[in-house]
This record gives structure tokens, C-alpha cells and sequence, in this order.
């Protein structure tokens, strides 16, 4: 049996498509291993949202060529980047045998048959790109967790962003085919669904049957079985009052939202090409508070864009500060070619940045510590993931804010729901004991 390795960068949905490339390889008869230096073939999943990704493809493709001459192992690279980059990454490293966009993921079995051929030195597939990509099988290594993509693309061009150009304009999944996955998820005994987009919250814009995200959710949730439905990223401006009502009504969606901020300063945020202001962005974290009690907000937050100034970085530490968030991942912003943000003018120096992004995370620290700090005494229902990679006697879990929970119990209660007090809260992971 020959075998193959799969190699993830990036976000959620390359997470989601790697587990759909593994079932394909597997039915070619390849067996999925993590060895590169035993792999007949290898692919790369690639980012493309940072320039640093770039440096971390082309330093793994270096290692990749002792493996290609010892063992000659099919090199294929797919994802972001390679929609991106096209032929053009064959020309550069001659060592890539495939370049496959991401709605192009299905041809692997043709590509790898070409290559094997000796036909073709390359085979390239990156187009196709404004198309759904097919609906196809995944095995997820967590039981616990299953993606599903209910969008591709996005229509909004924010400045700073590169992915409308490689993953194409919006498409909203058919809903039936949702559900369908869905229900079969559930039935397979995964506990956590997980919707992907772009702009998960535009779902059913571009679609004339007249559903939206909100009726998506809804359906969802009356489908049988003991689970929870997240989803990532959801945009602020399309956060509407009906999204948050099903929210509110159905427990089975988590009380961990995702809010992207980006910036504090309505100045800085219409240079972003956003199309919400601050006050707007308040009002909006203020409203899902009151309507989801208990609900904890996460974000995105860029720091040191291109004319940003001390006083519009106080403007995001002010937004911070005020809405509290459990948890941010928070960025310095790096140009990237091909975005209308990389030919600005006011381009900051890296050590201002720098020193922005180091405030921005003491302050985060800090929220991040009075939200964790508010679960002491409480009784959180905990979905058990399995044992603690640091001890193996301890379990760990997630409630469904999203909060890791360490706690004593049986390894067999994983992939279960249960009820834990919270007895120590650390900044990042809370401490309890099972009760009934």
C-alpha cells in the first residue's frame, strides 16, 4: 500500500477540505500517515492570508526535495495559495508536480494518474474557481467536531484581504445538502457541528429560495440528537436582528460568537472598507449580550493598519476595554500584494506596531482573565474531548462558550456532555469536577 501525507495551513475550511483530500487518497488505496520521509505522495494545503505563509510553503517544499529524489514522491500543493499562485509556483519550484485551486480538490485522482503516467511533467487545475466545489465525504480526526461549509467566497473586498480574489465571489451551499450533512454527522455520534464561510452570517444572499442564515440555523436546530452548532466568521455587518432572536431561543447553538472587530476607529474601519462604524459595532456586541445571557464574544483585531494613528489605536483599545471579549487573536497588519491596502500611502513603522500589538495583548490578558474569573462557583455542561495532553489522568473539555474545562473522570466519558463545577479559573482554562 502507498502511502500519503496531508500538510494543513490556514483556517477552518482548509482544515475541512484536507479531511474530504485524506478521503480521497484513501479510496486510491493510499494509507494517510504523518511521515513525510515514508510518503509517496504529499499535499499541502496552503494559506494565503498572511505574507508568512508564503516563507512556510516554500521552506517545507525545500525539505520535500530530498524525499522526491529518494523515494520519488508526487508533490501536490492546493488551497489558497495555489489558486493564488497557479503555474506559476511549477516554475518556481519545478519539484511540485500538482497545483490544485480549491474547487478543484475532486481531480486529485486524474492528476495523480497523469503524473504516474509520465505524460506530464505538471498538471495544474485552478480553475472553476466561481463554481461549488463537489459535496464530498470527510472523516474528521476529532469524533467530536465535523466542519460543514454552508458558503464559498466573499463579496466584500475588505482592503486588507486576498481571499476574494482566490476563493471567487459568494456561493451558498444548497440547504437541503446542508442538512442532509448535517443529520448525518449527528447520526455517526459527532457532537459539535461546525458551519464555515467566509461570511457564514451572508448565506442564502445569492440564493432566489429565499432562506438566509437565521432559517438555516433554525432548521438546524430541530434536527434530533444531543449536539452543538458553531460557526466561523460571521461579518458585523450582517449580524441581524433574526440571527441573533434563533440564537437566543435554540440551546444548541454555542454562546461563543465570533465577532470580527478589525479596528475601534470608524476612520481606520472605512479604510478597511468594513461598512460598520464603531458606535454601530457597540451597539451590535451590546444587543447579542442582552438578548444571549451568558454569551461570550471572540474577535479578530488588526493592529497598526496602514495611517492608523495613536489616536485611533485608542479607539480599539476603548472597543476592547468595553465589550470585553473572552479571547482575541489579535495581528499586526502585514501588506499584501495583490489588496488595495498594500498600495496605501501611511504605511506604519514595524516597531510601532509592534509596541501597539503588545499593548493590545495586555489588555486582552487582562479581559480575558475577568471573563474567566466570572464562571467561579458556576455549573457548566462540558463536552468531553478526551484526556489532557500534559496529563492523561485529568480529562478536558469545552463549554459551550468555548472555555477549556480540565477536570478527573473516566477517559470513556469522551465525546459525552457533562456537568462540571467550576472550583479555579486561570486566564485561559477553568478547573472543576464533575457533578451531577
Amino acid at each position: 500500500m502507498k502511502n500519503a501525507v496531508i500538510i494543513t495551513y490556514g483556517c477552518q475550511m482548509n482544515v475541512n477540505e484536507s479531511a474530504k483530500i485524506k478521503s480521497i487518497l484513501q479510496n486510491m488505496g493510499y494509507n494517510v500517515i504523518e511521515d513525510v520521509s515514508e510518503a509517496d505522495a504529499v499535499f499541502l494545503n496552503t494559506c494565503t492570508v498572511r505574507e508568512g505563509a508564503a516563507t512556510q510553503i516554500y521552506g517545507k517544499l525545500g525539505e520535500l526535495m530530498a524525499v522526491k529524489e529518494e523515494r520519488g514522491t508526487i508533490i501536490g500543493i492546493t488551497g489558497c495559495f495555489a489558486q493564488e499562485q497557479g503555474e506559476e509556483l511549477a516554475k518556481k519550484f519545478p519539484v511540485i508536480d500538482i497545483v490544485m485551486g480549491n474547487q478543484n480538490i475532486g481531480k486529485i485522482p486524474t492528476a495523480i494518474e497523469k503524473i504516474e503516467s509520465g505524460d506530464f511533467k505538471h498538471v495544474i487545475y485552478t480553475g472553476d474557481e466561481d463554481d461549488l466545489p463537489p459535496r464530498l465525504d470527510a472523516e474528521f480526526d476529532s469524533k467530536k467536531t465535523a466542519s460543514i461549509p454552508i458558503t464559498y467566497g466573499c463579496n466584500n473586498f475588505c482592503t486588507y484581504c486576498i481571499v476574494p480574489y482566490v476563493r471567487g465571489r459568494e456561493r451558498s451551499v444548497p440547504m437541503p445538502q446542508i442538512l442532509d450533512e448535517v443529520k448525518v454527522f449527528v447520526e455517526k455520534g459527532y457532537k459539535e457541528i461546525m458551519l464555515l464561510g467566509q461570511n457564514v452570517n451572508s448565506y442564502g444572499n445569492d440564493l432566489e429560495t429565499g432562506e438566509n442564515f437565521a432559517v438555516l440555523l433554525e432548521e438546524i436546530c430541530k434536527i434530533d440528537g444531543e449536539f452543538l452548532v458553531r460557526f466561523v466568521s460571521p461579518h458585523p455587518k450582517d449580524f441581524g436582528d433574526d440571527v441573533i432572536d434563533v440564537i437566543a431561543r435554540n440551546e444548541k447553538v454555542a454562546r461563543c460568537l465570533h465577532l470580527p472587530l478589525q479596528s475601534g476607529s470608524s476612520r481606520i474601519l472605512k479604510l478597511m472598507n468594513r461598512k460598520y462604524t464603531k458606535e454601530q459595532y457597540i451597539e451590535l456586541a451590546e444587543k447579542i449580550k442582552s438578548k444571549i445571557p451568558g454569551v461570550a464574544l471572540t474577535a479578530d483585531i488588526i493592529v497598526g493598519f496602514p495611517h492608523e494613528t495613536e489616536e485611533d489605536f485608542l479607539d480599539t483599545l476603548d472597543v476592547v476595554d468595553k465589550i470585553g471579549f473572552e479571547t482575541s487573536f489579535m495581528f499586526m497588519y502585514s501588506p499584501r500584494k495583490g489588496t488595495a491596502a498594500a498600495k496605501m500611502d501611511g504605511q506604519l513603522d514595524q516597531e510601532v506596531k509592534k509596541e501597539r500589538l503588545q499593548r493590545l495583548i495586555d489588555l486582552q490578558n487582562r479581559k480575558s482573565k475577568e471573563a474567566s474569573d466570572s464562571y467561579k462557583g458556576k455549573v457548566e455542561r462540558v463536552l468531553v474531548e478526551g484526556p489532557s495532553r500534559k496529563n492523561e489522568e485529568v480529562l478536558t473539555g469545552r463549554t459551550s462558550t468555548n472555555k477549556v474545562v480540565l477536570f478527573a473522570g473516566d477517559k470513556e466519558l469522551e465525546g459525552t456532555f457533562v456537568n462540571v463545577k467550576i472550583n479555579e479559573c486561570k486566564t485561559w482554562s477553568l478547573y472543576g469536577e464533575i457533578v451531577d
